[in-house]
Parts: C-alpha cells; sequence; structure tokens
C-alpha cells in the first residue's frame, strides 16, 4: 500500500479554477493505478478521474469530461486533477486514491490505498 496526502482543495466561484495534487509515499507508487472520488454532502463517493501508470491513459465521470484533467508526475510519486470551469454541484470532499492493480483498465472503482480528503467548495 501507499500513503497518499492530499492538497489544493479550497473556496472558489462558479466558472473558477482548483488545482488539486496528492503526494503518494512509498518506493512502488509509481506502478500504481490513481485516481480521483468525491463525496458531496448526503450523497454517496462517486467517481472523477483515473490515470494509468504510466501516465499515457485517462479516464473521467462524464460530469467531468472537458472540464477536469488528470495527471501524474512519477519523478515526483505525485499526481494533479486540474478542475476549470467549476460549478456549484462540483463542491464536494475529493479523495485521493491509488491501486496496485495496474493492468486494470478501465480503472476499478474499489481502490485500495485512500487519503484523506480535500473540501472543495464552489459558491455562486
Amino acid at each position: 500500500q501507499v500513503q497518499l496526502v492530499e492538497s489544493g482543495g479550497g473556496l472558489v466561484q462558479a466558472g473558477g479554477s482548483l488545482r488539486l495534487s496528492c503526494a503518494a509515499s512509498g518506493r512502488t507508487a509509481r506502478f500504481y493505478l490513481m485516481g480521483w472520488f468525491r463525496q458531496a454532502p448526503g450523497k454517496e463517493r462517486e467517481f472523477v478521474a483515473a490515470v494509468d501508470w504510466r501516465g499515457f491513459s485517462t479516464y473521467y465521470a462524464d460530469s467531468v469530461k472537458g472540464r477536469f484533467t488528470i495527471s501524474r508526475d512519477n519523478a515526483k510519486n505525485t499526481q494533479y486533477l486540474q478542475m476549470n470551469s467549476l460549478k456549484p454541484e462540483d463542491t464536494a470532499v475529493y479523495y485521493c486514491a491509488a491501486d496496485s492493480r495496474y493492468t486494470i483498465w478501465p480503472p476499478p472503482t474499489d481502490f485500495g490505498s485512500w487519503g484523506q480528503g480535500t473540501q472543495v467548495t464552489v459558491s455562486l
């Protein structure tokens, strides 16, 4: 398993942008699938985006396609989520996730390692 620490959440107006970062520790972290999930108040956690271990393939929820971009820098063991054109409905706690089953694609939804979460609030 790897340990994950998110940063970059905050309050932004609708139409604005934020970039989330997630630092992974562990010498095999670069070989893990990585992804982002979110959970809004009163709702179940949902998949947002994932990137394969090489950073070549990405996968997005329909609700964020064209607005969010996931990427990773294996030299830094860090993944990112660039969020543009934010909407109030994007308000949620965002969780970084990683999984050692790097051969599975499209990615699974039951990732094995999770960060503590970072709050993103989008105001009107």
